[in-house]
Order: C-alpha cells, then structure tokens, then sequence
C-alpha cells in the first residue's frame, strides 16, 4: 500500500509526458514553419547604386537539387562543363535548412535564412511570404532595370511582383513544365529587352522525390535534360556581352530528400561565365556571395540584408564600380549590424573595414552573447529536471535496474536499427518525405521495439509469475527508464536552442533528433500503460492457475 502513491504519480507523469510531448512536438515543428526574421518589421535601408555594369545583362539559371558532384559530370553535362571551362567556378556552400524556399531567398537576397525573412522551410503557394527584405530583383527596379522570371509559381509569392517586368510561372515541376519555362523565357533572351531574367529548371529536383533519388537512372536523365535546356538558353546569349550564372539551391540525399545539414545538400555548383567574368577555378564561394556579386555585375545597389561579399576577385567590373564598392561594402554592412544588433537587443561596435568578414564576425558575436545569456539558466533547470526521474528510477534494486536497462537499450537499438540500418533514413529533415508520412512511421517503428523490449523484460524478470501489482510496477520502472533516455536529446534541445523557434532558427542536428525522440515519447507513454495492464492481468491469470 506504501507504493501506491507512487505507482499512482507515475500514472499521470505518463499521461502528462504524452500530452506534453504531443503539444512540444507539435509546437516546435509550427514554430520552423512560423519563423520569421528579428528584421522582419525593420529591414535595413538600401543604399545607392554602384553605378555603370559591367554586362548587358544577366542570366541567372537555377537548376533545382543539382548536387555538385552530379555537376562536375561532362559526360552528362556537356554545356555546363564548357561554361566552366570558359567561365569562373567554384563549390558553393549553403546552410541548414535546405529546403528550396529558403535557398531561393538567400539566393535573391543574400542572407542566411534566420535572417532573410524568406520561409525557413518550403511552405504552400497560399503561405508563402513576400520578401520583406531587399533582394536583387528590387535592386534591379530601383536602378531602372527590366526583370524577368520564368520557373517555378513559389517565386511568384516570393519576389516582389511590382519589381518583374515579364514572368511565366507553374505549377509543374517534371520535364514537361521545364519545357514551357524555357519556351517562355526563349524569345525575352532572343530579344534582349530585359537586364535581369532568371530562369528556374526544376525536373532534376523532381526526380530527386519522385523517381528514385540521385542514385537511380532517372536522376542523370533529368540531369542531362536540364543540360539540354541549358544550351538552349546559351544559344540565345553572346558572351562577350552577356553574363550567365548556373547554380543550385541545394543538393539531395542519396535516397532523395533534403531539408537537413547533411555536407552533401549543403554543397552546390557554382559557374558563371561571359561579359565581366575572370575565367578560372575560384575554389569555394558561399550562397550569400551571390546575390551582391550579381549586385555589383548589373551596376545596381547591394541588397541591404546581404551577408555576402561581391567576389570580386572573379569579375571585371568598370574602374568607376570598382572605385566605390569599397565604401558602399562598408555601409551596407554597418547598417545592416546595427539594425540587426538592435532588432535582438543587443548592441556592438562597427569594425573600421572595407571587408564583409569584420561585419559578420561582429553579427555573429551579437548572436551568441544573447544565446549564452538565454542557455545558461536553461542548462541549470536541465540538471535539475534530469535528476529527478533519475533519482526515482535508481531507487529500485539492483537487479531490477539491470534490467530496465537492458529493456530500454534493446527498444533504442530497435528502433534505430530499422530507421537508419535497414531504412537508410538521415536524422534530419532530409528523411521526412511528409509529415504523415513520417509520423505513421515513427509510430510503428516505436510500437514494435517497444513491445520486443517489453517482452524482453517480462521473460527476464519472470513478470507474469509475479504478483500483478509488482509486475505492473516493474513494467512501469522499465516505461519510466526508456522515457528517461529519450528525455536526453529532448533536454539537450531545450538546453540548447530553447524549447521552440524563437527569434533564430535551432541547430538543425538538435532540433530534429529532439522531435524524434518527443515523437516516441508521446507513443512510449501511453502505450507502457497499456502495457502495464496487460502485464498485470496475464500475472493475474498465471497465478490463478497456479
């Protein structure tokens, strides 16, 4: 009768964690799909332009998931490898998270995404937010420019529409739907009315989820496909007096998918041949280059949020730019530090530099003085929170113990054997092809080790020829320990990135292992009380036959 209360509190901790965890998980996913940037409301102010370009125009093609190595085959893609031949290239690198929304904003406005305001995942059409800061198709408006976009119908939610001069958008995202965007996009290249148009390939991107990820034959056909329709758009060009940029918004898992931190979605091709380019191998750029690269190409300000440097080192712009980047660098970083340091709420002193690094390094100390303020007290309540399942957990004999152990290990290693053994699956947003998806799927997975752990335990512990009432607590000590594992990666998350997305996006890597484990947690909980029952009546009917 002593232990009743206890038996009893440990019922509605249970209870309480599978409720807990269901609102946690649920909140932390809405939270990503919620973000917004602290300049969401004060984005820096543009500067002025840099003045005379140093291209007619720019054509800017973004094939959608072309990973890098797939790039770097000229066998099956001849015209982009003549381009690097001619042209400047180098690997370019993006950040978590990879989805396509968030890559297109850095690339139109050059910010990373816990500050460009673009969607930190890929939303639907009628969710997708307008830019609020500045980007390369409203510098191009401001300086006079005309614009245009032919791809995918997310642009048109996301680049400022009064800021497009010509535009095709669709729906589609196979072969067939590249080839009416390059239809559309063929006669504004033939007639060369406009100084800006980027043009959107999207059917390697589709084969990547559709047809067998990168490692399945349909992924080089599309590959190859996209190439075609690359020379295409090529024939339309003169290089000695147009520029032309071919890049990626982000690459995919071998088993199709992105969204995660994996080295090989963050990695990208980067080619940029024609009027003001040095030819010759660059070696690594950043995503946030691009944007104010273009910028200084077309003679128009720097996109005032970008992050980026003008890789000037690969371009010949006119001695009048070149004259005046130095200084429109050092303003458009400044401000952008002070908007950003006050929007956070902290504050720091501008670098005396012409260099982006300064700026940037200073931008990144903002962040993390706040974050250290915002973690220190979070790790303390951890340890304490920690320490007490732990210390209820460790009352129970020694022997018992060994075996809620062996049980909860003999569920972890169940279930990450399936998930990333026999399954392939990343622990990262890479692996979710939908949310149903994944969430049926975490739940059969937690089911059947959960059950292979329970019977472990029941047989080794001789349960059902125990009492029913000390069978159900032993069941209950072995829920409680298994719980008390997953708790690790859920405290370690809180501890680290907070319990939810807040003014700056989590570490990808935390964050998700940190779902998974609140996923299984809001399946463990309920499921051990069922467990416990049965546990307690088969007890029940072994020791009336005795």
């Amino acid at each position: 009768m002593k232990r009743l209360p206890a038996f009893i509190a440990g019922i509605i901790i249970f209870i309480g964690l599978a409720v807990g965890g269901y609102f946690w998980a649920t909140g932390l996913v809405d939270s990503i799909f919620a973000y917004r940037s602290p300049l969401k409301d004060t984005p820096p102010t543009p500067g002025q332009s840099l003045g005379a370009p140093a291209t007619r125009r720019v054509v800017f093609v973004l094939i959608d998931a072309l990973r890098y190595d797939t790039s770097l085959n000229a066998n099956l893609m001849p015209v982009l490898a003549s381009l690097r031949k001619q042209g400047a290239t180098a690997q370019m690198h993006s950040r978590a998270p990879s989805f396509s929304e968030p890559g297109y904003s850095v690339l139109m406005t050059g910010a990373w995404p816990d500050v460009s305001d673009g969607p930190a995942v890929n939303l639907d059409y009628a969710d997708i937010p307008t830019f609020t800061q500045d980007n390369l198709f409203s510098e191009a408006q401001r300086s006079g420019l005309k614009t245009a976009v032919s791809g995918y119908n997310w642009f048109e939610k996301l680049i400022p529409q009064s800021a497009v001069t010509s535009s095709f958008y669709t729906p589609g995202e196979d072969q067939k739907a590249d080839r009416e965007v390059v239809d559309a996009a063929l006669p504004w290249l033939a007639s060369a009315q406009h100084e800006l148009t980027l043009i959107h390939i999207d059917q390697v991107d589709y084969a990547g989820h559709h047809e067998g990820g990168p490692r399945d034959p349909h992924w080089d056909q599309a590959a190859a496909r996209a190439d075609g329709l690359l020379g295409e758009i090529v024939s339309k060009l003169d290089l000695a007096k147009d520029t032309i940029l071919v890049v990626s918004d982000h690459g995919q898992i071998d088993a199709g998918g992105h969204g995660g931190p994996e080295s090989i979605v963050l990695v990208e091709p980067f080619v940029m041949a024609g009027a003001g380019v040095k030819p010759g191998d660059f070696g690594s750029v950043q995503m946030v280059d691009v944007a104010p690269t273009l910028a200084a190409l077309l003679g128009t300000g720097l996109p005032a949020s970008a992050q980026g440097q003008v890789r000037s080192e690969m371009l010949s712009l006119p001695a009048a730019t070149s004259a005046v980047l130095p200084a429109a660098t050092t303003a458009q970083q400044a401000l952008l530090l002070q908007t950003y340091t006050k929007a956070i709420g902290q504050s720091t002193s501008s670098p005396q530099s012409t260099q982006v690094g300064p700026f940037q390094a200073a931008l990144v100390s903002a962040q993390a003085a706040r974050l250290t303020g915002e973690r220190i007290p979070r790790i303390i309540l951890v340890l304490i929170v920690f320490c007490l399942p732990l210390f209820i957990i460790l009352r129970h004999r020694r022997k018992l113990l060994a075996w809620f152990g062996a049980s909860a290990l003999v569920y972890i290693v169940l279930f990450n054997f399936r998930y990333a053994i026999l399954d392939g699956r990343t622990y990262s947003l890479s692996s979710i092809a939908s949310q149903g998806e994944f969430y049926e799927y975490i739940i059969i997975t937690a089911l059947v080790a959960l059950l292979i752990a329970w019977l472990v335990a029941c047989f080794g512990l001789g349960l059902f020829r125990q009492k029913p009432s000390e069978a159900a607590r032993s069941v209950q000590g072995m829920i409680s320990m298994t719980i008390t594992l997953m708790l690790i990666p859920v405290l370690v998350h809180f501890a680290w990135n907070g319990p939810v997305a807040g003014w700056i996006l989590p570490e990808m890597w935390t964050a998700f292992i940190a779902l998974l484990a609140l996923i299984q947690i809001v399946i463990i909980a309920p499921v051990g009380l069922v467990l416990m029952g049965v546990t307690a009546a088969v007890a029940a009917v072994v020791g009336h036959k005795k």
